[in-house]
């Protein structure tokens, strides 16, 4: 599949699209993901770890991810399926999308809260794996929210409340997979081409919805996800060419994501630690959820989840070396955010608010004028004539910044307490006003 691969090539039917990538993505630097769907009804998975750092066949019978639930309770062995069984008889999955009501959903809620946070753009789920979307999608009868469960269109929701905000917005589409479009074994090891549809019937119900999601609300963001059905990639009526070309049309300034299969992208994407190798020079975005999972997760809780000082340095880290970081949220079947959820975000908000200037818009820093460190942990960006180093230590602790003296103007560093000593920029951490690393300013000479 494309959407890990190294140095995937665009076909020749996909060239017309190539183009440098829109400067409002590259400055925008954080986005919003929300996971929503039937699967938050159950909310279960185990907290095993990241992706990327756990043996497949491990990773897909103890899958951490919650809205995989409708493939790991189909696993033999699985404590998923074990959990099912236990607790709800081992029902149809489609009992969940009748029991998910959306009854305390308020979209402005939501996105209160996604702005304050200082993101740029917010990507919610559309149709995930299990094939339920939320909308009306054509096709669909009605296995759909507006339809069954909550009964509204939830992608309007979320839409409106964005542009009220200024929020850009896009819509998250797995074309790869569909559980219930067709009936594939489950995933036990990995995503091979036997175990997603391929066929016509499936490119063009995938397309219908695409398109529908194009024409009803004008997404800035087109965030494809695990591949897109191989009928759908030649040149034609019904094609994934000729959704990009409305996509386009609509959205001249719009962006869309690798994982269409090895077709057009406008950036790279890495999930949690998979995919590492596609962090580079180009544009590229970083997901992760703040837990192990991106769906809610009854299981998660403060020590697998990220903290606020968690987040916030897990941003920086992305900026400082040229990516976007999109963070997501899962919400719970009732609509809310967990408030383990808020509160890192609300704390990742408060941080952004004090330090926007230096890290929307900015650039990383280049290693031939300051390099970054772990312990201590340092981070550095760049604006115009302006470094800015990012230092994380206790109150009271001394960090000697690897800066050249030639390139930076030290001794005019603002910010946390400095001072050169023997030719370099020492920094004394003061008392945290706020959860995260300090910030000290360096002009460039």
């Amino acid at each position: 599949m494309a959407m890990f691969k190294n140095a995937p090539e665009r076909p020749e039917q996909y060239q017309q699209f190539v183009r440098a990538t829109p400067a409002w993505f590259q400055d925008a630097k954080l986005g919003i993901f929300v996971h929503w769907g039937p699967y938050s009804v159950p909310a279960w998975g185990e907290p095993i770890g990241a992706l990327g750092t756990i043996d497949e066949e491990e990773w897909f019978k103890h899958n951490p991810y919650a809205e995989w639930y409708y493939n790991t309770i189909r696993i033999e062995g699985s404590p998923a399926r074990q959990h099912h069984q236990e607790v709800y008889g081992g029902a149809d999955y489609d009992t969940f999308l009748d029991l998910w009501k959306a009854e305390s959903f308020d979209a402005d809620s939501v996105m209160d809260l996604v702005a304050a946070t200082g993101a740029r753009y917010f990507v919610p789920t559309t149709k995930h794996h299990d094939g339920v979307t939320l909308w009306d999608a054509p096709g669909t009868g009605d296995r759909n929210t507006v339809r069954r469960g909550p009964q509204r269109d939830l992608i309007g929701e979320f839409r409106d409340a964005a542009e009220r905000r200024g929020i850009r917005f896009g819509v998250y589409y797995s074309g790869g997979l569909d559980w219930h479009f067709t009936q594939t074994p489950p995933i036990v090891r990995h995503i091979d081409d036997a175990l997603r549809p391929t066929d016509k019937g499936y490119a063009d119900y995938a397309f219908d919805h695409v398109a529908d999601l194009i024409e009803k609300y004008r997404p800035e963001v087109l965030w494809g996800d695990i591949e897109y059905p191989d009928a759908g990639k030649p040149e034609g009526d019904k094609s994934l060419v000729e959704l990009f070309r409305r996509f386009y049309a609509t959205r001249p300034e719009g962006v869309a994501n690798d994982r269409w299969g090895e077709t057009h992208w406008d950036f790279r994407t890495s999930e949690y630690e998979q995919g590492r190798d596609s962090e580079g020079d180009a544009a590229w975005e970083n997901c992760r959820g703040v837990g192990f999972s991106f769906g809610h997760n009854r299981l998660e809780d403060e020590s697998n989840s990220l903290s606020g000082q968690g987040a916030i340095r897990h941003f920086l880290d992305v900026v400082s070396r040229g990516g976007n970081l999109l963070l997501n949220i899962g919400l719970t079947a009732s609509g809310e955010v967990t408030p383990l959820q808020r509160r890192t975000l609300e704390e990742l908000g408060a941080w952004n608010h004090a330090n926007a200037e230096a890290v929307f818009g900015s650039r990383p820093l280049g290693a031939d004028l300051a390099r970054p460190s772990d312990e201590p942990w340092v981070r550095w960006t760049r604006t115009g004539q302006t470094a800015h180093a990012f230092v994380d230590a206790p109150a009271g602790t001394r960090v000697t910044l690897d800066a050249d003296g030639d390139a930076l103007d030290l001794a005019a560093a603002t910010g946390a307490s400095t001072e050169v000593v023997d030719g370099a920029l020492v920094v004394t951490i003061g008392d945290h006003a706020l959860a995260g690393p300090v910030r000290v300013d360096v002009p460039l000479r």
